[in-house]
Parts: structure tokens; C-alpha cells; sequence
């Protein structure tokens, strides 16, 4: 892992498959692969590494009141493929996406095998927002959120760290550090400390698929 560059910050390795051992491989050592459309497969772990403890998430008072209204619901594991693509279509300002087929087709992989999950908030029947990521062991690695509507992917971000705090799970890798996380509570630590980490979680036992939010969390997290 000390063989990853400074700079671009974190990347390890280039060229390989998105194949389901080697994806669980990777991620069982904190790797994860990010590209574009057209290059070899890069894989990376930077330092320092954002997580966000599943016990700190920070409610802002609006997003508080927001969750009390109780007018949305909740699932998990209800919609993974539509959450793949709402995150896959191009943010406001941007042209293209990360998250291109192969990518898709690989975290669905995952997803079929028992080993990414998504949640999703819906509003008036139609999904307002939610988030997908990997999980092995006691361990959760978020890979990309969406909104359709307000606060649509923070309220299933503080919802999925209630879910994963009440099973065991500490953390919630976040990869690179962003202002928008931050100011839900993630911190940076170092790589070091992140892997060692890793790699106590992973070897514990999962949680059996498919994912199902505690009833009671909805209102308690407001």
C-alpha cells in the first residue's frame, strides 16, 4: 500500500478486470477502482482516507426538521439498479460520469452476489434520493449518493449510519475528502490506521442480504 503515488493522490495499480474476486479482494484491502470511459482500470487508496464514524453523523437542525415531517419511505436493497443509474447521470455542471457501464455492471455484480447494498428515500412514490456501496464484514465502503429532491441523499446517509451503527458497522469509508461530507461529521485518518481497520472488519461475520431498515430508526434518527 506504501507503493501508491503521492501524486495523483492514492493510485496503486492500473490494468486488470472489474471481476467479482477481484473486486471483493480490492476492497477487502481498502482498494477501490475509479477510471473514465476509455482508460485501464485504476485502482487507488489515498492518504489520508475520509471515513464517516456511523455513531457521529452531524444533523443540521434543518435536516432535523426534515426527518420529523415523516411524509417519505424508506427501503434498502429495494431499488439498487435505479439508484446505480440516478448515480451515474452527469452532476449539474458536468458533461460525463465515473460511474460508465462497465463500472454498473460490476458494482450490480456485487450487488447480486450479496456484497453492495443501496438505500432509498422516496417522496410521493417516486425515489427522491439514496446511495449504493460495498459492504464485507462489519465494513461499509459508500461509493456514490444522489438527490432528486432536498436533502434526499443526506437523509439516507443519516438513515444508513443508524442502520449500520445499530449493526456493528463503525465506519463508512467516504474515500476522498469533500466540504459536503465533512460538514456531516466525516474526518480524515490516515491510510495506515484506515487498512488496519479494514482489515479487522472484513473478517467479520456480515449482515445477510437482502438489507432491511429498522422501523423504529426512522424516527429516532430525527
Amino acid at each position: 500500500m506504501e507503493r501508491a503515488l503521492d501524486e495523483p493522490n492514492g493510485l496503486l495499480a492500473a490494468g486488470g478486470g472489474l471481476g467479482l474476486a477481484r473486486l471483493v479482494a480490492a476492497y477487502s484491502h481498502g482498494i477501490f477502482p475509479w477510471f473514465s470511459e476509455g482508460d485501464p482500470v485504476l485502482w487507488w487508496c489515498p492518504d489520508p482516507r475520509m471515513v464517516l464514524p456511523t455513531d457521529a453523523v452531524h444533523v443540521s437542525r434543518s435536516l432535523r426538521r426534515r426527518l420529523r415531517r415523516g411524509d417519505f419511505r424508506v427501503t434498502m436493497d429495494e431499488a439498487f439498479g435505479e439508484v446505480l443509474r440516478h448515480c451515474a447521470a452527469p452532476r449539474q455542471g458536468e458533461s460525463g460520469t465515473w460511474l460508465i457501464p462497465a463500472m454498473r455492471r460490476a458494482y450490480q455484480r456485487l450487488h447480486d452476489a450479496g456484497a453492495a447494498h443501496s438505500i432509498e428515500i422516496w417522496l410521493d412514490g417516486t425515489l427522491a434520493g439514496g446511495l449504493y456501496g460495498v459492504a464485507l464484514g462489519r465494513m461499509f465502503f459508500g461509493e456514490s449518493m444522489f438527490t432528486r429532491r432536498t436533502d434526499g441523499s443526506k437523509m439516507a446517509l443519516v438513515l444508513l449510519a443508524a442502520q449500520l451503527a445499530r449493526w456493528g458497522f463503525p465506519l463508512i469509508d467516504c474515500q476522498m475528502r469533500t466540504a459536503h461530507l465533512a460538514t456531516l461529521g466525516a474526518i480524515e485518518i490516515p491510510r495506515r490506521a484506515f487498512t488496519r481497520t479494514v482489515a479487522e472488519l472484513v473478517q467479520q461475520a456480515p449482515v445477510v442480504s437482502p438489507w432491511q431498515i429498522d422501523a423504529d430508526l426512522v424516527t429516532q434518527s430525527a
